[in-house]
């Protein structure tokens, strides 16, 4: 192991500062948070069910919608190719963004229940805070940018 932890350190920013792939993410992020939204006022409004409740249902779909066009767009040259490749990426995908999901329903639930403020606000709040925590593990865990393409 030739590279110095310091080397390793500023080799995996570099693959993190890709503007390119930082507005691809920030895009694909957008499309989840509006897929993550609708759904949480469609649970929330028609099936009665709480805002913290709709938000486990809502999160997951969005997810889903994330990983998809990632996959496709933003990270498409990395990770390895094959339908195991792919299933572990998606399941690093869900453990990486399970982390953001704690941290938005932290933020929805102190929001709502702690300063009444509108549920659908908190959660837009809720997914900012957890952003850049996802692109960074997702970058670097679940398609491992640091190691090139494929």
């Amino acid at each position: 192991m030739s590279d110095s932890f310091a080397d390793v350190i500023r080799g995996r920013l570099t693959v993190l500062f890709s503007k390119s792939r930082f507005g691809q993410f920030a895009s694909v992020g957008a499309v989840g948070a509006l897929v993550d939204n609708l759904v949480l006022v469609a649970l929330v409004e028609s099936a009665t069910l709480g805002p913290v409740v709709a938000k486990a249902i809502s999160w997951e779909l969005g997810i889903a919608v994330i990983f998809v066009i990632n996959e496709r767009w933003t990270f498409a040259t990395f990770g390895e190719s094959g339908t195991r490749a792919l299933a572990r990426r998606f399941l690093r995908s869900n453990v990486v963004r399970f982390g953001g999901f704690l941290v938005t329903l932290a933020v929805l639930a102190a929001l709502v229940y702690g300063f009444a403020i509108w549920y659908v606000a908190a959660n837009v709040i809720g997914i900012g805070v957890g952003f850049f925590v996802n692109y960074v593990c997702e970058s670097l865990y679940t398609w491992q940018v640091h190691r090139g393409g494929r």
